[in-house]
């Protein structure tokens, strides 16, 4: 069947136009996305604007226009951090199927956590043993771990790129004390339920997912998407260390040039790699290897499940 998969994240809008069936991956066949950026769309007192409900509900409406065009069958729309945030996230929801008749599931960051895991072990498979899976948003934070396709602990931080780039740089270049006060807030914020993942001792293998940690390992080495998702790419701690000093201190202009950096990302790249050295020390990971499969393919795998069992 093809299914249409829509992502409302905290940085992007994004439908995946896929042909799915039971016993195959998901094979994409055509993508639709706009920087709707919610994480940056809210007001002091978290609601989302009403610029950024008008960009998601245009959105909404683009989205639908394509997934009819492409022949979709069924649309699944889910929403994750910024929208689950928001203190006027069922206003923005109502908004948004008023105009588009469009409904939209927000997921809690637990299930994020979880349905991202069950898309690295389904990519990985069982021979990738005890797996410990982590994804940066714009939004949050998300942590899974465990030996079978459900993970045994899965849990979220307001810990996302952008999230923290709007709260702690505030449109400006950081200066030495926000790092290192910024440096200490993630860490232990991070540290606070380590024992959940770290009780079950070292995993076999360590997985990171989704744009943040492509970007980052592509800064530092990894092959570019254009290679194709069967390449093996990892985001080494080393390196990782290596760079940040030098991100810091580099202007929009620059990290755009970087490779795998999006301009409309710059701003992110430096708290989301703070955030992604973290994980890999307080966890005592040398390294992660970067999963093509992330929430999407995870969403879609569940359904593609349920189908299975109803059919």
């Amino acid at each position: 069947m093809r299914l249409g998969v829509l992502d409302i994240g905290s940085n992007t809008g994004h439908l995946l136009v896929v042909d799915a069936h039971g016993g195959a991956a998901p094979l994409p066949a055509f993508s639709h996305k706009e920087p709707l950026r919610l994480a940056e769309h809210l007001d002091d007192e978290g609601a989302v604007t009403d610029t950024g409900v008008e960009a998601l509900t245009s959105f909404v409406a683009s989205a639908i226009e394509v997934a009819e065009d492409k022949g979709c069958e069924e649309m699944l729309g889910f929403a994750t951090s910024a929208v689950r945030d928001a203190i006027n996230s069922y206003v923005v929801l109502e908004t948004v199927h008023r105009e588009t008749e469009v409904d939209i599931q927000v997921l809690s960051g637990e299930d994020e956590a979880r349905l991202t895991f069950l898309a690295v072990r389904r990519w990985f498979g069982w021979s990738a043993g005890r797996l410990a899976v982590f994804d940066i948003g714009g939004g949050s934070l998300e942590i899974a771990g465990g030996a079978d396709e459900a993970p045994d602990v899965a849990w979220s931080l307001p810990l996302g790129a952008a999230r923290l780039a709007r709260q702690w740089f505030a449109g400006s270049a950081p200066d030495d004390d926000t790092i290192k006060a910024l440096r200490k807030q993630i860490r232990a914020d991070i540290a606070h339920d380590a024992g959940h993942l770290l009780r079950a001792g070292a995993p076999d293998r360590a997985v990171a997912t989704s744009k943040t940690f492509r970007s980052l390992a592509r800064i530092c080495g990894a092959a570019p998407a254009g290679d194709g998702p069967l390449v093996a790419r990892t985001l080494p701690l080393d390196a990782l260390e290596e760079r940040i000093p030098e991100l810091v201190t580099m202007d929009p202009d620059k990290l755009a040039k970087l490779p795998g950096v999006s301009p409309s990302r710059t701003h992110q790249i430096v708290p989301g790699a703070l955030v992604a050295e973290a994980c890999m020390d307080i966890f005592g990971l040398s390294e992660l290897e970067i999963c093509p499969w992330a929430l999407r393919e995870g969403v879609i795998l569940e359904r593609l499940d349920q189908i299975s069992v109803l059919g």
